[in-house]
């Protein structure tokens, strides 16, 4: 499989900032791996006028394909803008937005129906992980928010422990390991046809600092970046280590 460099611009960005997606497509003009840059909805089309060799994702998208749904945007008009990828059930959905394990399932399932690969966030939050709590939540996530199985439509796990985020907190590297290997087990028993396929990203602080020894890790197969991808020059080198691993 491909490895990925995801970069979640979140509520961030401008017209003037998409000139560092057109710096990162001349800087990895042939990259060995994807680099997809998921800014706001509303410069996911002129963002790919910018992406060159890149890919361009969005940030969320709605379970249906159209209706009385005001402010929302729906999968298929996402990739008519030219979107590729789409980030369903990240955290700050799932906690500010009250987005079930079912509704990350029925967006995903959007996606792929409109012809977008969806990026399928789950994580435990702190709380959770001190408990001892963090694989059942992530075994649940799992169950519960990925598209039934099938051999033709793919999909890719981001793992972003929830406390990690933003927070400059990373998990030990025993951590990451624990959680990637068990997604690739779990998605052996579900999606048997797809698991060894599926890419399985890390997300949480990640750093041109400690990308390399993150992306070390077994069946870590890439990075969903928050704040270092909003930079050519801090998203570049995390993209190198990745290229290197």
């Amino acid at each position: 499989m491909r490895k990925i460099a995801a970069g979640n611009w979140k509520m961030h960005g401008s017209r003037l900032q998409l000139d560092h997606i057109k710096a990162l497509a001349e800087r990895h003009k042939e990259a060995a791996c994807d680099i997809i840059i998921c800014p706001p909805a509303a410069f996911v089309s002129l963002a790919r006028d910018y992406a060159g060799p890149l890919e361009i994702g969005a940030q969320d998208c709605h379970s249906e394909e159209k209706g009385a749904y005001t402010g929302d945007i729906s999968a298929q008009m996402l990739a008519e803008l030219g979107a590729t990828h789409v980030i369903v059930g990240h955290s700050e959905r799932r906690a500010g937005h009250g987005e079930s394990n079912a509704t990350v399932c029925a967006k995903a399932r959007a996606a792929q129906k409109a012809g977008l690969i969806p990026i399928i966030c789950i994580g435990e939050t702190l709380e959770e992980r001190k408990a001892g709590a963090a694989q059942h939540v992530i075994k649940e996530q799992l169950d519960d928010s990925l598209p039934e199985a099938s051999d033709s439509t793919p999909f890719v796990v981001a793992y972003e422990p929830v406390w990690a985020i933003g927070t400059g907190m990373v998990p030990r590297l025993e951590e990451i390991d624990e959680i990637h290997q068990l997604c690739r087990s779990e998605l052996r028993r579900s999606h048997p046809m797809l698991a060894d396929e599926t890419p399985l990203l890390y997300g949480g602080s990640v750093k041109g600092s400690n990308a390399a020894e993150i992306f070390s890790v077994a069946d870590v197969d890439g990075a969903l970046v928050g704040g270092a991808s909003l930079k050519a020059e801090d998203f570049s080198p995390i993209i190198e280590a990745l290229e290197q691993s």
